[in-house]
């Protein structure tokens, strides 16, 4: 508490405004209020804790110099406040990170090394940089002096509005959560602080649910400002103190944040800028609170513009105001012109369709929904009138591949096996990726589409006979890739 309320960040910081989302509030029939972290000088809320514990280095640690490990905002405010300070700051950054950034992190001046695909192999090579180059490191978020720095943003809450019911934080490694919860539950313990983590990168509600820190073995990239497969140390006992609840959310419902967000301010914030707000749509649709007034803290804008790309692809079904459907019609001529009759006045987002045999017909249609619900019930009333239907809204195949090139089956292919591969997304990752796949078993299908993410992801079809199955299985786990082996899944089935 004495932290925070001396810590320093103003000196480049500004208490950012508590700005009310109209939209949002009439939709979920709450006061709902955005706090724009995005308006700090380098677009983030990093730049608090960063400055807080650069600040209070000895001037034998300046001279040294700082080192930090960060895959974008942590870097630009370590950057940014060694510049001010006239203090040497040399950043390692994974290699997936944004180029955006990347080239921010230069302009501010500092040294920039690339390693690893993920934050801790970027960590661990900082780690040793310290320890050879004699470099003062500063931790992302495992600091007590870092963690009152971000505390700040709580003290700020309290003082625009006392009467908040909930406030949402977006959760990687817990230096933000740590600070808002100390702050906030000293002061006002009748306000629940709620933590918002991606499904793919749950650290903290995994260790709060063991009563200990969890190390994840995978992290998701996507909402990289949290991928973090560790949760700190000292912001742990803080959070397990001080929070109510950790809500989790999935990408897609990411992507549907990004976009409440921009038509509530007209400003895009990157994914982990939108977690906290998807989590709260998801704690209001979950609870059915009413009348409450809830802050989503927007933790951060610096969004790659080639990512948008795939957030609106994402955004409606996040939102279910999409559904993907497969529907079986007979093969006949006017079966096409019935079946455009049985989805009646709907609005049809996609249609895909080739001729694949001489009984039946597979259909991949997209319908524009008002909820969840309205795609189940849609394929219910198809099923109703004859036509077998699948809800593929959730089916990932479905979304990353299938929609992109339906009428891929082909009647020549034997004993295929098809698998999902992801790969961290760099110049000549796709050549490498290749590489690895050698020319052991034929390649009887591909997919590949870069659409702005961190993480390349391939669909791939290996035609193997029984009798090398095993030692496919062995190759595979060999590969040193992500993958998923997909011959049972529906999307596939049907029209591959």
């Amino acid at each position: 508490m004495r932290e925070i309320l001396t810590s320093r960040v103003y000196d480049v910081a500004r208490e950012t405004p508590l700005d009310p989302a109209p939209r949002l509030s009439s939709r979920f029939g709450n006061d709902v209020l955005l706090k724009r972290e995005d308006f700090q000088p380098i677009f983030s809320f990093k730049i608090r804790g960063a400055y807080n514990r650069i600040s209070r280095l000895s001037a034998e640690e300046r001279a040294r110099g700082v080192v930090a490990a960060s895959a974008g905002n942590h870097a630009q405010g370590v950057a940014f406040s060694a510049r001010r300070l006239g203090i040497k700051a040399v950043i390692v950054m994974p290699r997936t990170t944004p180029e955006i950034k990347i080239e921010a992190v230069k302009a501010l001046g500092a040294d920039v090394v690339l390693f690893g695909d993920r934050y801790a192999e970027a960590q661990r090579h900082c780690e040793q940089l310290a320890e050879s180059a004699g470099l003062v490191f500063v931790h992302p978020f495992d600091d007590p002096i870092v963690i009152a720095g971000q505390g700040t943003v709580g003290m700020e809450l309290l003082r625009q509005s006392p009467d908040l019911d909930a406030i949402f934080v977006p959760v990687g490694g817990g230096g933000l959560i740590a600070g808002i919860g100390a702050y906030v539950n000293a002061l006002r313990p009748d306000i629940d602080v709620i933590g918002v983590e991606p499904l793919d990168a749950d650290a903290m509600a995994r260790s709060v649910q063991a009563g200990t820190r969890v190390r994840l073995d995978e992290v998701g990239m996507f909402v990289d400002g949290v991928a973090v497969s560790q949760v700190g140390a000292h912001t742990f006992p803080i959070v397990q103190a001080t929070v109510r609840d950790i809500v989790r959310v999935s990408n897609d419902e990411v992507c549907a944040a990004i976009k409440d967000i921009f038509d509530d301010t007209r400003t895009i914030v990157e994914p982990a800028g939108a977690l906290a707000l998807a989590g709260l749509k998801a704690y209001v649709e979950r609870t059915g609170v009413k009348v409450r007034r809830l802050a989503a803290v927007l933790s951060g804008a610096n969004m790659n513009f080639d990512r948008l790309r795939f957030v609106a692809e994402r955004a409606e079904l996040g939102e279910g105001r999409e559904a993907l459907l497969a529907v079986t019609i007979p093969e006949r001529p006017g079966a096409f012109r019935s079946f455009c009759a049985a989805l009646g006045d709907c609005v049809v987002t996609e249609f895909n369709y080739r001729l694949s045999g001489r009984q039946d017909a597979e259909i991949f249609v997209g319908i524009a929904t008002a909820s969840r619900d309205d795609g189940g019930r849609m394929a219910g009333r198809l099923r109703d009138l004859g036509y077998p239907t699948a809800d593929l809204s959730g089916n990932e195949m479905a979304k990353l591949h299938v929609r992109h090139m339906v009428g891929g089956r082909s009647p020549h292919v034997a004993a295929e096996r098809i698998c999902r591969f992801e790969f961290p997304e760099r110049p000549g990752a796709l050549l490498q990726f290749l590489d690895s796949l050698g020319g052991r078993w034929n390649i009887s299908l591909f997919h590949y589409r870069n659409h702005g993410a961190d993480f390349g992801r391939v669909l791939a079809g290996f035609e193997v006979p029984d009798a090398e199955r095993p030692a496919f299985e062995t190759f595979l786990s060999g590969l040193g890739y992500r993958y998923q082996v997909e011959e049972a899944n529906e999307a596939y089935r049907r029209f591959l």
